[in-house]
């Protein structure tokens, strides 16, 4: 029986309610010839956010300031990661070059939670449950990407298949980039029965614009041992050719520092020869170097590392390359004295995927942090004259993102002493914030729509990457519960949360010099709009955001369906009646009206 027999069949049959023949339709019509299927499995936070939008608090007494003007903001955000990325639509869609995640491997050994559940190995649902969890945020994941952007999945071989199918869904199979074998540990274990698992894998999906970088393999880099008054690493080569005589051209003396004429070294009774003809050494003379030995001197040739052709990265890593389980263990124990992850991922693997995949000024994600390795390996990045930004998510269970994430990260900043009294100097150059999620009824009632404008003003300090919040703006001192102002001296942004002091904003605004940048206005407005016409005289100075709907526009793309509910907008009773000197908390000494 075809699909259109079976429709008909079911809307005869008698005795369903119109919600089972619903689903029993939607089963049948949501079936695939090919591909992979599962039961999609309910999720508690899911179901929270039908009802809730997330925001973000930040946590003013984590933050980690720098002394450097430029330092990146690295953020930590505390919260559920589904909670959280939903968050991230608003202030990064499109933004995130990199991201690079750790997810539970579902191995049954109750390593994956799941609505407050471990899930073991007799759970029927257990490969359904993970596809639910992991298929939710893959697909925000996926809006967060730029159009350069890479991600980066580690897993093994319990949910490999099913990801690899499932990404292939998401990110389109033909951007799939590799399957790379990591080579985890440096030991084989001797008490299995059958083989000994020594590797994970990394699964690679890339936007169409993203360049895989091309890297000089590490094992010839080894032999760039010298290193040059400039700081160029190089090797010696001998200059002589090894075996008989050649050419005659490549036959001639050239003369040692002491004034000795040297000539190629004779070979079983025939005449040596040099690798470069004379015209080339003349050419070349500044590269030479001489080494004096027992038997005399001996020309040699330096080899820059700067002249290697780069290679493309294989998809095999060993861990004498990239670090293994047992040298991550140790790092991490280092900084914060501790072992609390029986498998975490070196900050040299971390540094790897940065080293290839990212570029100075690039945004990087990632939302399954753990124990924070890739902010670590961020920072250590860095260290090459970078400027990336990190974003890191994880829950709180056990302590583990204020103990660990944080505390470990905390004290790479700061520098630490490790447990054998090692001083590690601190990666000063770099900030970091912390933030909780919050909630907002998603109701769209008048008194909501001002808690959710209120309560984003940390979501829009980190869309706009724009922290120094001043207390005056123009003439004024900024009065909190009108609005609020930041700026950087480069960047400019105003958050208005009462619309009624739209003109006094504007008539002040035409007295300002906003630089190169526009003044960034986010303002609250019940519908979509900005006030462009209060704001027409000083279009050219600022660009302008209504509020809340901008950020509703950003969470319909992501949250859950829920039901239509009727609410009738809450009557606003309340007249601003203050003047402008009250609504701008007061007017600067010596300033006018």
């Amino acid at each position: 029986m075809d699909k259109t027999a079976l429709i008909k069949r079911i809307q005869e049959i008698e005795g369903l309610s119109i919600e089972e023949r619903s689903a029993l339709l939607a089963l049948l019509r949501s079936h695939k010839k090919y591909g992979l299927v599962w039961e999609d499995k309910p999720e508690d936070v899911e179901e929270r956010l039908r009802d809730e939008l997330p925001v973000l608090r930040e946590v003013k007494d984590k933050y980690i300031p720098s002394d450097a003007d430029d330092a990146p903001n690295h953020i930590i955000i505390e919260g559920d990661n589904l909670e959280a990325l939903t968050a991230l639509s608003y202030t990064h869609e499109g933004k995130v070059d990199v991201i690079y995640i750790d997810p539970p491997y579902n191995t049954g050994n109750k390593d994956f939670v799941y609505n407050d559940a471990y899930i073991d190995s007799e759970d029927s649902y257990r490969h359904s449950k993970w596809l639910s969890f992991m298929n939710k945020r893959l697909r925000i994941a996926k809006r967060l990407l730029s159009d350069k952007g890479v991600i980066f999945i580690s897993i093994d071989d319990n949910e490999q298949a099913q990801l690899k199918l499932l990404c292939d869904e998401i990110f389109l199979g033909s951007n799939f980039l590799g399957n790379v074998i990591w080579e985890k540990t440096d030991s084989p274990r001797m008490d299995v029965k059958g083989f000994t698992v020594r590797h994970d894998y990394i699964l690679v999906y890339a936007n169409e614009n993203f360049i895989l970088k091309r890297i000089a393999p590490e094992e010839v880099l080894d032999h760039y041992n010298k290193t040059d008054d400039s700081g160029r690493k190089y090797y010696l080569k001998p200059l002589r050719l090894m075996g008989g005589h050649k050419s005659d051209s490549l036959y001639y003396g050239i003369e040692a520092p002491d004034g000795t004429i040297v000539y190629p070294m004779e070979t079983n009774g025939e005449k040596g020869c040099w690798r470069w003809s004379k015209t080339k050494y003349d050419d070349e003379i500044e590269r030479i170097e001489w080494i004096k030995g027992k038997k005399g001197w001996s020309a040699n040739f330096r080899i820059y590392a700067d002249n290697l052709t780069p290679t493309p990265v294989s998809t095999v890593w060993p861990f004498d390359k990239v670090g293994s389980t047992r040298t991550a263990k140790t790092e991490l124990s280092n900084v914060v004295q501790q072992s609390v992850f029986s498998y975490p991922k070196p900050s040299s693997l971390i540094s790897f995927i940065e080293k290839i995949a990212s570029d100075k000024d690039s945004i990087i994600l990632d939302f399954f942090a753990g124990s924070g390795t890739t902010l670590h390996a961020t920072m250590l990045q860095n260290e090459d004259g970078g400027h990336r930004q990190c974003i890191l998510v994880t829950n709180n269970e056990n302590g583990i993102c204020e103990n660990v994430t944080y505390e470990r990260n905390k004290r790479v900043i700061n520098g630490y002493t490790t447990p054998k009294g090692a001083e590690v100097k601190g990666l000063k150059n770099n900030s970091l914030r912390y933030y909780r999620t919050d909630f907002i009824p998603r109701d769209r009632t008048q008194q909501n729509m001002r808690d959710l404008v209120s309560a984003s003003t940390d979501l829009l300090c980190i869309k706009e990457d724009l922290y120094n919040e001043q207390n005056k703006f123009g003439r004024f001192r900024v009065n909190p519960r009108l609005m609020r102002y930041f700026s950087d001296g480069k960047k400019h942004m105003l958050v208005v949360y009462r619309e009624e002091i739209v003109d006094q904003l504007a008539a002040e605004i035409a007295n300002l010099d906003f630089g190169k940048d526009k003044l960034k206005i986010y303002i609250f407005s019940p519908a979509r709009y900005a006030f462009d016409d209060n704001f027409a005289e000083v279009s050219e100075k600022v660009t302008l955001v209504a509020l809340p709907a901008a950020i509703y526009d950003a969470y319909e793309k992501v949250l859950p369906k829920r039901k239509e509910r009727l609410f009738d907008l809450e009557e606003e009773t309340e007249t601003v009646t203050e003047t402008t000197q009250d609504l701008f908390g007061g007017q600067e000494e010596g300033g006018e009206e």
